[in-house]
Protein backbone atom coordinates (compact mmCIF):
# COMPACT_ATOMS: atom_id res chain seq x y z
CA UNK A 1 0.00 0.00 0.00
CA UNK A 2 2.96 2.36 0.94
CA UNK A 3 4.41 1.48 -2.44
CA UNK A 4 1.27 2.82 -4.20
CA UNK A 5 0.76 5.70 -2.52
CA UNK A 6 4.43 6.68 -3.84
CA UNK A 7 3.02 6.13 -7.25
CA UNK A 8 -0.27 8.29 -6.82
CA UNK A 9 2.30 11.16 -5.03
CA UNK A 10 5.03 10.55 -7.51
CA UNK A 11 2.20 11.02 -10.60
CA UNK A 12 0.76 14.08 -9.00
CA UNK A 13 3.98 16.00 -8.76
CA UNK A 14 5.39 14.68 -11.98
CA UNK A 15 5.13 17.69 -14.40
CA UNK A 16 8.18 16.99 -16.60
CA UNK A 17 7.55 15.57 -19.91
CA UNK A 18 10.14 13.48 -21.32
CA UNK A 19 9.93 11.45 -24.80
CA UNK A 20 12.00 7.93 -24.28
CA UNK A 21 12.59 5.45 -26.58
CA UNK A 22 9.63 5.78 -29.02
CA UNK A 23 9.05 2.47 -31.69
CA UNK A 24 6.90 2.65 -34.38
CA UNK A 25 6.37 5.86 -34.39
CA UNK A 26 6.67 9.23 -31.98
CA UNK A 27 4.63 11.36 -30.32
CA UNK A 28 2.50 14.05 -32.98
CA UNK A 29 4.01 17.92 -33.55
CA UNK A 30 2.99 20.53 -31.71
CA UNK A 31 0.29 22.24 -34.35
CA UNK A 32 -1.77 18.42 -34.69
CA UNK A 33 -4.68 18.40 -32.47
CA UNK A 34 -5.76 14.90 -31.82
CA UNK A 35 -8.86 13.97 -33.43
CA UNK A 36 -9.28 16.79 -35.72
CA UNK A 37 -10.61 16.59 -38.83
CA UNK A 38 -8.19 16.72 -42.10
CA UNK A 39 -8.96 16.08 -45.81
CA UNK A 40 -7.27 12.55 -45.41
CA UNK A 41 -8.87 11.72 -42.20
CA UNK A 42 -8.32 12.37 -38.23
CA UNK A 43 -5.44 12.20 -36.33
CA UNK A 44 -5.16 10.22 -33.23
CA UNK A 45 -1.97 10.01 -30.59
CA UNK A 46 -1.79 6.74 -28.74
CA UNK A 47 0.12 6.65 -25.77
CA UNK A 48 1.15 2.70 -25.33
CA UNK A 49 3.21 1.84 -22.24
CA UNK A 50 5.36 -1.60 -22.18
CA UNK A 51 6.52 -3.37 -19.31
CA UNK A 52 9.81 -3.64 -21.01
CA UNK A 53 11.21 -3.94 -24.60
CA UNK A 54 13.68 -6.77 -24.00
CA UNK A 55 11.12 -9.51 -23.95
CA UNK A 56 10.04 -11.83 -26.72
CA UNK A 57 6.29 -12.15 -26.23
CA UNK A 58 5.65 -8.14 -25.83
CA UNK A 59 8.46 -7.34 -28.40
CA UNK A 60 5.86 -10.05 -30.76
CA UNK A 61 2.88 -8.04 -29.21
CA UNK A 62 4.08 -4.22 -30.03
CA UNK A 63 5.36 -5.46 -33.46
CA UNK A 64 2.16 -6.15 -34.28
CA UNK A 65 0.27 -3.71 -32.50
CA UNK A 66 2.28 -0.75 -34.59
CA UNK A 67 1.86 -2.89 -37.84
CA UNK A 68 -2.16 -3.18 -37.15
CA UNK A 69 -2.52 0.60 -36.40
CA UNK A 70 -0.67 1.09 -39.80
CA UNK A 71 -3.28 -0.92 -41.52
CA UNK A 72 -6.07 0.70 -39.65
CA UNK A 73 -4.98 3.97 -40.60
CA UNK A 74 -4.53 3.38 -44.51
CA UNK A 75 -8.01 1.59 -44.34
CA UNK A 76 -10.07 4.19 -43.03
CA UNK A 77 -7.67 7.70 -44.13
CA UNK A 78 -6.96 8.10 -40.34
CA UNK A 79 -3.60 8.39 -39.30
CA UNK A 80 -2.80 6.84 -35.78
CA UNK A 81 0.30 8.47 -34.03
CA UNK A 82 1.99 5.46 -31.50
CA UNK A 83 4.20 6.61 -28.92
CA UNK A 84 5.16 3.36 -27.59
CA UNK A 85 7.40 3.62 -24.55
CA UNK A 86 9.74 1.13 -22.47
CA UNK A 87 8.97 0.75 -18.89
CA UNK A 88 12.45 -1.13 -18.32
CA UNK A 89 10.37 -3.00 -15.92
CA UNK A 90 10.44 -0.36 -13.36
CA UNK A 91 7.09 0.72 -12.22
CA UNK A 92 8.52 4.27 -11.50
CA UNK A 93 9.99 4.43 -14.99
CA UNK A 94 6.45 3.67 -16.36
CA UNK A 95 4.25 5.97 -14.01
CA UNK A 96 6.23 8.95 -15.41
CA UNK A 97 5.78 7.76 -19.04
CA UNK A 98 2.00 7.35 -18.48
CA UNK A 99 1.99 10.52 -16.21
CA UNK A 100 3.48 12.01 -19.18
CA UNK A 101 0.70 10.50 -21.87
CA UNK A 102 -2.17 12.16 -19.78
CA UNK A 103 0.15 15.82 -19.92
CA UNK A 104 0.48 15.45 -23.41
CA UNK A 105 -3.50 14.52 -23.57
CA UNK A 106 -3.43 11.18 -25.58
CA UNK A 107 -6.82 10.30 -26.95
CA UNK A 108 -5.96 6.60 -25.57
CA UNK A 109 -3.59 5.03 -23.39
CA UNK A 110 -2.40 1.26 -23.96
CA UNK A 111 -0.86 -0.38 -20.66
CA UNK A 112 0.86 -3.70 -20.14
CA UNK A 113 1.87 -2.19 -16.34
CA UNK A 114 5.17 -3.61 -14.38
CA UNK A 115 3.13 -4.14 -11.82
CA UNK A 116 -0.72 -4.81 -12.02
CA UNK A 117 -1.38 -3.18 -8.42
CA UNK A 118 -0.81 0.30 -10.33
CA UNK A 119 -3.89 -0.12 -12.21
CA UNK A 120 -5.73 1.67 -9.73
CA UNK A 121 -3.97 4.84 -9.58
CA UNK A 122 -3.68 5.16 -12.92
CA UNK A 123 -7.18 4.20 -13.86
CA UNK A 124 -8.09 7.26 -11.84
CA UNK A 125 -5.73 10.08 -13.35
CA UNK A 126 -6.46 8.73 -16.89
CA UNK A 127 -10.31 9.35 -15.59
CA UNK A 128 -9.17 12.72 -14.45
CA UNK A 129 -8.16 13.86 -17.45
CA UNK A 130 -10.95 12.30 -19.81
CA UNK A 131 -8.31 9.67 -20.98
CA UNK A 132 -9.80 6.02 -21.82
CA UNK A 133 -7.81 3.10 -20.76
CA UNK A 134 -6.82 -0.27 -22.35
CA UNK A 135 -4.95 -2.38 -19.74
CA UNK A 136 -3.04 -5.50 -21.78
CA UNK A 137 -1.23 -8.70 -21.01
CA UNK A 138 -0.97 -8.43 -17.03
CA UNK A 139 -4.59 -8.33 -16.01
CA UNK A 140 -5.56 -6.04 -12.85
CA UNK A 141 -7.66 -7.06 -10.09
CA UNK A 142 -12.01 -6.58 -10.88
CA UNK A 143 -12.12 -3.67 -8.75
CA UNK A 144 -9.55 -1.29 -10.83
CA UNK A 145 -12.16 -2.13 -13.27
CA UNK A 146 -15.00 -0.50 -11.75
CA UNK A 147 -13.52 2.51 -11.52
CA UNK A 148 -14.56 3.65 -14.52
CA UNK A 149 -16.90 1.45 -16.38
CA UNK A 150 -17.12 1.58 -19.84
CA UNK A 151 -14.00 3.59 -20.67
CA UNK A 152 -11.38 1.26 -19.25
CA UNK A 153 -11.28 -2.49 -20.37
CA UNK A 154 -8.63 -5.55 -19.87
CA UNK A 155 -7.50 -7.55 -23.14
CA UNK A 156 -5.74 -10.55 -22.97
CA UNK A 157 -6.08 -14.37 -22.05
CA UNK A 158 -7.24 -15.94 -19.10
CA UNK A 159 -3.99 -17.83 -17.31
CA UNK A 160 -6.02 -20.76 -15.95
CA UNK A 161 -6.07 -21.81 -19.31
CA UNK A 162 -2.51 -22.09 -20.08
CA UNK A 163 -1.13 -23.22 -17.01
CA UNK A 164 -4.47 -26.17 -17.08
CA UNK A 165 -2.94 -26.95 -21.01
CA UNK A 166 0.60 -27.39 -19.52
CA UNK A 167 0.11 -29.78 -17.24
CA UNK A 168 -2.74 -31.39 -20.01
CA UNK A 169 0.51 -31.81 -22.16
CA UNK A 170 2.27 -33.54 -19.28
CA UNK A 171 -0.55 -35.71 -18.55
CA UNK A 172 -0.84 -37.09 -22.13
CA UNK A 173 3.16 -38.73 -22.33
CA UNK A 174 3.31 -42.33 -22.75
CA UNK A 175 4.42 -42.10 -18.90
CA UNK A 176 2.35 -39.33 -18.15
CA UNK A 177 5.38 -37.25 -16.69
CA UNK A 178 6.27 -40.11 -14.03
CA UNK A 179 9.93 -41.20 -16.17
CA UNK A 180 11.16 -43.21 -13.19
CA UNK A 181 8.28 -44.66 -12.88
CA UNK A 182 7.59 -44.63 -9.09
CA UNK A 183 4.50 -43.40 -8.99
CA UNK A 184 4.52 -40.18 -8.84
CA UNK A 185 5.82 -36.99 -10.76
CA UNK A 186 8.56 -34.63 -9.42
CA UNK A 187 8.11 -31.13 -10.86
CA UNK A 188 9.92 -27.58 -9.86
CA UNK A 189 8.34 -24.52 -11.40
CA UNK A 190 9.92 -21.47 -12.96
CA UNK A 191 8.23 -18.44 -11.55
CA UNK A 192 7.87 -15.28 -13.88
CA UNK A 193 6.68 -12.45 -11.60
CA UNK A 194 4.79 -12.84 -7.79
CA UNK A 195 2.73 -9.92 -8.73
CA UNK A 196 1.78 -11.47 -12.02
CA UNK A 197 -1.69 -12.69 -12.16
CA UNK A 198 -0.73 -15.21 -14.56
CA UNK A 199 2.46 -16.34 -13.71
CA UNK A 200 0.66 -17.12 -10.21
CA UNK A 201 -2.42 -18.82 -12.50
CA UNK A 202 -0.49 -20.63 -14.19
CA UNK A 203 1.53 -22.29 -11.47
CA UNK A 204 -1.47 -23.19 -9.80
CA UNK A 205 -3.31 -24.86 -12.64
CA UNK A 206 -0.37 -26.31 -14.31
CA UNK A 207 -0.35 -28.85 -11.68
CA UNK A 208 -3.99 -28.71 -10.54
CA UNK A 209 -4.33 -30.61 -14.52
CA UNK A 210 -2.18 -33.32 -13.03
CA UNK A 211 -4.42 -33.85 -10.06
CA UNK A 212 -7.69 -33.59 -11.96
CA UNK A 213 -5.90 -36.42 -14.57
CA UNK A 214 -5.54 -38.43 -10.79
CA UNK A 215 -1.92 -38.27 -10.89
CA UNK A 216 0.53 -38.42 -7.91
CA UNK A 217 2.70 -35.41 -8.33
CA UNK A 218 5.45 -33.66 -5.65
CA UNK A 219 6.96 -30.53 -6.18
CA UNK A 220 10.78 -30.78 -5.18
CA UNK A 221 11.02 -26.60 -4.09
CA UNK A 222 9.06 -24.25 -4.00
CA UNK A 223 8.83 -22.09 -7.42
CA UNK A 224 12.06 -20.67 -8.53
CA UNK A 225 11.62 -16.95 -9.38
CA UNK A 226 13.29 -16.87 -12.67
CA UNK A 227 11.74 -13.18 -13.67
CA UNK A 228 10.16 -14.55 -17.24
CA UNK A 229 14.04 -14.41 -17.92
CA UNK A 230 15.65 -16.88 -20.28
CA UNK A 231 19.28 -16.80 -18.80
CA UNK A 232 17.53 -17.33 -15.56
CA UNK A 233 15.86 -19.86 -16.43
CA UNK A 234 18.94 -21.37 -17.61
CA UNK A 235 20.57 -20.42 -14.11
CA UNK A 236 17.62 -22.16 -11.41
CA UNK A 237 17.06 -25.30 -13.57
CA UNK A 238 21.08 -26.16 -13.60
CA UNK A 239 21.03 -25.36 -9.93
CA UNK A 240 18.09 -27.92 -9.68
CA UNK A 241 19.45 -30.56 -11.57
CA UNK A 242 22.59 -29.75 -9.49
CA UNK A 243 20.69 -30.44 -6.10
CA UNK A 244 18.09 -33.25 -7.52
CA UNK A 245 19.41 -34.72 -10.64
CA UNK A 246 17.67 -37.82 -12.19
CA UNK A 247 15.19 -37.48 -9.79
CA UNK A 248 13.79 -34.35 -11.63
CA UNK A 249 11.32 -35.41 -14.01
CA UNK A 250 9.04 -32.44 -15.06
CA UNK A 251 9.69 -28.46 -15.59
CA UNK A 252 7.24 -26.37 -15.71
CA UNK A 253 7.94 -22.72 -17.05
CA UNK A 254 5.42 -19.78 -16.99
CA UNK A 255 6.59 -18.71 -19.95
CA UNK A 256 8.79 -20.06 -22.94
CA UNK A 257 12.07 -17.62 -22.10
CA UNK A 258 12.34 -19.68 -19.12
CA UNK A 259 11.69 -22.84 -20.57
CA UNK A 260 14.66 -22.20 -23.40
CA UNK A 261 17.14 -21.44 -20.77
CA UNK A 262 15.66 -24.66 -18.44
CA UNK A 263 16.27 -26.70 -22.09
CA UNK A 264 20.12 -25.22 -22.51
CA UNK A 265 20.51 -26.31 -18.38
CA UNK A 266 19.53 -29.56 -19.23
CA UNK A 267 21.45 -30.31 -22.52
CA UNK A 268 24.53 -28.79 -20.43
CA UNK A 269 24.07 -31.61 -17.68
CA UNK A 270 23.82 -34.00 -20.50
CA UNK A 271 20.34 -35.00 -20.00
CA UNK A 272 17.74 -35.33 -23.06
CA UNK A 273 14.19 -33.36 -22.77
CA UNK A 274 11.49 -36.04 -24.21
CA UNK A 275 13.38 -38.80 -23.00
CA UNK A 276 14.38 -37.96 -19.33
CA UNK A 277 12.90 -35.27 -18.58
CA UNK A 278 9.61 -33.00 -19.71
CA UNK A 279 10.11 -29.32 -20.45
CA UNK A 280 6.76 -27.20 -20.88
CA UNK A 281 6.61 -23.34 -21.39
CA UNK A 282 3.97 -20.94 -22.32
CA UNK A 283 3.89 -17.95 -26.02
CA UNK A 284 5.07 -20.39 -28.56
CA UNK A 285 7.57 -17.89 -29.53
CA UNK A 286 9.90 -18.80 -32.57
CA UNK A 287 12.73 -19.81 -30.33
CA UNK A 288 10.70 -22.46 -28.28
CA UNK A 289 8.81 -23.33 -31.58
CA UNK A 290 12.10 -24.35 -33.25
CA UNK A 291 13.38 -26.33 -29.98
CA UNK A 292 9.74 -28.07 -30.87
CA UNK A 293 10.28 -28.91 -34.55
CA UNK A 294 13.40 -30.70 -33.24
CA UNK A 295 12.03 -32.92 -30.35
CA UNK A 296 13.91 -30.84 -27.52
CA UNK A 297 10.65 -29.22 -26.35
CA UNK A 298 8.01 -31.30 -24.79
CA UNK A 299 4.84 -28.22 -25.62
CA UNK A 300 3.96 -24.95 -25.03
CA UNK A 301 1.38 -22.89 -25.30
CA UNK A 302 0.22 -19.87 -27.59
CA UNK A 303 -0.12 -17.25 -26.50
CA UNK A 304 -2.00 -15.22 -29.58
CA UNK A 305 -0.25 -11.99 -29.51
CA UNK A 306 -1.71 -11.15 -33.18
CA UNK A 307 -5.24 -11.21 -31.95
CA UNK A 308 -4.99 -9.81 -28.49
CA UNK A 309 -3.50 -6.75 -30.32
CA UNK A 310 -5.28 -6.66 -32.75
CA UNK A 311 -8.30 -6.04 -30.50
CA UNK A 312 -6.64 -3.92 -28.20
CA UNK A 313 -6.27 -1.77 -31.19
CA UNK A 314 -9.25 -1.86 -32.14
CA UNK A 315 -11.29 -1.49 -28.57
CA UNK A 316 -8.81 1.62 -28.42
CA UNK A 317 -10.62 2.57 -31.61
CA UNK A 318 -13.66 2.22 -30.39
CA UNK A 319 -13.00 4.49 -27.16
CA UNK A 320 -11.24 7.08 -29.18
CA UNK A 321 -14.43 7.08 -31.22
CA UNK A 322 -16.51 7.78 -28.18
CA UNK A 323 -18.27 4.60 -27.27
CA UNK A 324 -18.07 2.40 -24.83
CA UNK A 325 -15.91 -0.84 -24.29
CA UNK A 326 -16.59 -4.38 -22.32
CA UNK A 327 -14.98 -4.86 -18.91
CA UNK A 328 -12.84 -7.84 -20.39
CA UNK A 329 -11.65 -9.31 -23.93
CA UNK A 330 -10.56 -12.57 -23.66
CA UNK A 331 -8.48 -14.34 -26.47
CA UNK A 332 -8.29 -18.20 -26.26
CA UNK A 333 -4.89 -19.40 -25.98
CA UNK A 334 -3.63 -22.92 -28.01
CA UNK A 335 -2.22 -25.74 -27.18
CA UNK A 336 1.23 -26.73 -29.48
CA UNK A 337 2.86 -30.07 -29.39
CA UNK A 338 3.57 -29.64 -33.18
CA UNK A 339 4.89 -26.41 -34.75
CA UNK A 340 1.98 -26.15 -36.81
CA UNK A 341 -0.68 -25.94 -34.18
CA UNK A 342 1.14 -22.52 -33.16
CA UNK A 343 -0.20 -21.23 -36.93
CA UNK A 344 -1.72 -17.55 -36.63
CA UNK A 345 -5.37 -17.83 -37.47
CA UNK A 346 -7.92 -14.58 -36.73
CA UNK A 347 -9.91 -15.48 -33.62
CA UNK A 348 -12.97 -13.26 -31.85
CA UNK A 349 -12.49 -12.38 -28.63
CA UNK A 350 -14.62 -12.90 -26.06
CA UNK A 351 -16.48 -10.62 -24.17
CA UNK A 352 -17.47 -10.19 -19.90
CA UNK A 353 -18.22 -8.41 -17.38
CA UNK A 354 -17.07 -7.67 -14.22
CA UNK A 355 -20.00 -9.27 -12.39
CA UNK A 356 -19.56 -12.08 -14.54
CA UNK A 357 -16.09 -12.77 -14.21
CA UNK A 358 -16.50 -12.01 -9.87
CA UNK A 359 -18.84 -15.26 -10.25
CA UNK A 360 -16.34 -17.14 -12.45
CA UNK A 361 -13.29 -16.58 -10.30
CA UNK A 362 -15.38 -17.33 -7.29
CA UNK A 363 -16.09 -20.54 -8.89
CA UNK A 364 -12.60 -21.10 -9.90
CA UNK A 365 -11.00 -20.20 -6.60
CA UNK A 366 -13.55 -22.90 -4.62
CA UNK A 367 -12.07 -25.76 -7.39
CA UNK A 368 -8.84 -24.88 -6.90
CA UNK A 369 -8.94 -24.87 -2.83
CA UNK A 370 -11.25 -28.33 -2.82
Amino acid sequence: MKKLWKIVAFMFVSIVLVACGNTGGGTASSSTESGTGTAEGKTYNVGVAIYKFDDNFMTLYREELAAYFKKLGEETGNKYVLDIQDGKQDQATQTEQINNFINQKKDVILANLVDPTAAGAIINLAKAAEIPVVLINREPEVAELEIWPGKTTYVGADATQSGTFQGEMIAATSNKGDINGDGTVNYITLFGDPANVDAQQRTAFSVKALDDAGIKKEALAEPYLANWDTAKGQEVTAAALEQFGNKLEVVFANNDGMAVGAVTAIEAAGRKVNEDIYVVGVDAIPDAINLLEKGRLTGTVLNDHFNQSHTAADVAVKLMNGEDAEAYYWINYVKVTKPEEAELKPATAKTETTEAIKVRYAERDKALNN
